[in-house]
């Protein structure tokens, strides 16, 4: 088995990421229902939009690199939608479903924001400049909405949910 280098590494997260994606762009919508929030709603809807354009720059990336867009199952990322999940179940109706919603959503963010940060910072050292490019605009989207799920959830969901 030959040495694994950064690009192998790289190309691997890259596939994490990309179906990490794939996988929110599914549960945004249900996230957006499940809401009682209209605030919370109107970000998840937002959300899904900006993550169809992070979509597009993952298989942007993937077309630099000479690659077909291939996701790998990334197992972190299905942990976080379950707990979203149990989430939306066990407090259907109830006050703090949506304080409940947005904490979901901020591991999900967190979580992008890793991902995005190393593979930002991974494209410059191989010289993907037009890829890390890609990753920085990304990344401030990610960055931009946990500010605006901290702001929701500290000036309404949580108040709500108390």
């Amino acid at each position: 088995m030959a040495d694994k280098q950064l690009d192998d590494l790289f190309l691997d997260t890259l596939k994490d990421i990309y179906y990490a994606e794939r996988q929110i762009l599914k549960a945004l919508p249900k996230m957006a229902k499940a809401a009682s929030s209209p605030e919370l709603r109107a970000g998840f809807e937002q959300h899904h939009t900006e993550t169809e354009g992070q979509v597009e720059r993952l298989e942007r990336v993937f077309e630099i690199l000479g690659k077909t867009p291939r996701g790998k199952t990334c197992d972190a990322i299905l942990g976080i939608l379950d707990e979203g999940k149990s989430i939306m179940e066990e407090f259907k109706d109830s006050p703090a479903l949506d304080a409940g919603l947005a904490a979901a959503a901020q591991a999900v963010e967190h979580y992008e924001i890793a991902r995005y940060g190393t593979l930002r910072a991974w494209a410059m050292q191989l010289g993907h400049k037009e890829a890390a490019d890609l990753f920085g605009q990304t990344l401030a989207e990610e960055e931009a909405t946990d500010k605006k799920l901290s702001q929701l959830a500290t000036s309404v969901v949580n108040k709500k949910a108390a």
